[in-house]
């Protein structure tokens, strides 16, 4: 490792991340400092972007970013034999994906993801999951900058899209999206069957209900940040739920006081003790007004 780059990416590797010689035969989990020695690696760590990486299906892929106008990448990594490369962004302020992550970052990130993929012309089809490997002596690396972006920098150079496409949906973080959303809608009622459940209970139905989405994905999410999905929904849901059915309670106990205390006042003017006057003085509607009319008399 003799440049930040690497040092950074080596830094911020999961502990054992997936890796792999060949794709065609699956996926490994290796310690790290056994991972950097196979040609394809996981880049960020389990619920936690630092990197944003583009897999680009042409020969002069690692000028992409220089023909559209970005900025610098972090780093390409180019296939020798084809040109085909994958670039590397580092961001300034790492994304959390997990349930103490902010949904509304997360959707933000997909966004300014799917706005770079269009722009560099990149592969909508790539998980972002798997990169080429810097460390790798079979792949064309070079170092660009040391410089990381903010999303809101690399949001000024790219048009975000309004919705992203049924590919960006399923894939990269639109995954990440489109499982929070389904699920918290269907959370949101369901709800109110679990209330005299435990919250163990219920957050087992919350990620029952996360995996299923999960398994349509073309490429799954990692179970990590299924069930971090899982957790963040089901904690907002207990949660506020408790808060709206103890409110309905102290909202109806309130009623009931005030109605208490208005059937103690003295008769007001719209009370039948005002209009029936009869009925105060104890005798029946016609004697009091046959009484009234000897008085005017």
């Amino acid at each position: 490792m003799n440049n930040a780059q690497l040092i950074d990416f080596f830094t911020n590797l999961a502990h054992k991340p997936y890796c792999a010689d060949d794709l065609l035969y699956g996926l490994k989990i290796r310690p790290k400092k056994t991972a950097i020695n196979m040609q394809y690696i996981q880049g960020n760590q389990p619920c936690m972007f630092h990197y944003f990486f583009f897999d680009i299906d042409r020969s002069d892929a690692v000028m992409a970013w220089h023909e559209e106008n970005l900025p610098m990448p972090y780093w390409t990594a180019q296939t020798q034999k084809n040109g085909h490369a994958h670039l590397c962004y580092k961001l300034e302020i790492p994304l959390c994906t997990s349930e103490f992550g902010s949904q509304k970052a997360i959707a933000y990130a997909s966004k300014v993801q799917a706005g770079l993929a269009n722009k560099l012309g990149a592969d909508v089809g790539y998980s972002h999951l798997i990169t080429k490997n810097p460390f790798h002596k079979d792949w064309r690396v070079t170092f660009w900058t040391e410089q990381a972006y903010t999303l809101d920098y690399l949001a000024d150079f790219v048009e975000l899209p309004k919705k992203l496409s049924k590919e960006q949906e399923v894939l990269g973080l639109g995954r990440n999206c489109i499982m929070f959303d389904t699920v918290r809608k269907w959370a949101y009622k369901a709800i109110r069957a679990h209330r005299g459940s435990t919250f163990d209970v219920w957050l087992g139905e919350v990620l029952k209900q996360c995996k299923n989405v999960n398994n349509a994905f073309l490429e799954p999410l990692l179970y990590s940040e299924v069930k971090a999905t899982a957790k963040s929904i089901a904690r907002y849901c207990w949660k506020k739920d408790g808060y709206h059915y103890q409110e309905f309670i102290d909202r109806q106990s309130k009623k009931g006081a005030i109605g208490g205390k208005i059937s103690k006042r003295k008769p007001v003017p719209t009370s039948e003790a005002t209009t029936k006057p009869w009925l105060a003085l104890g005798i029946s509607q016609s004697t009091y007004y046959r009484r009234k009319k000897l008085k005017n008399l």
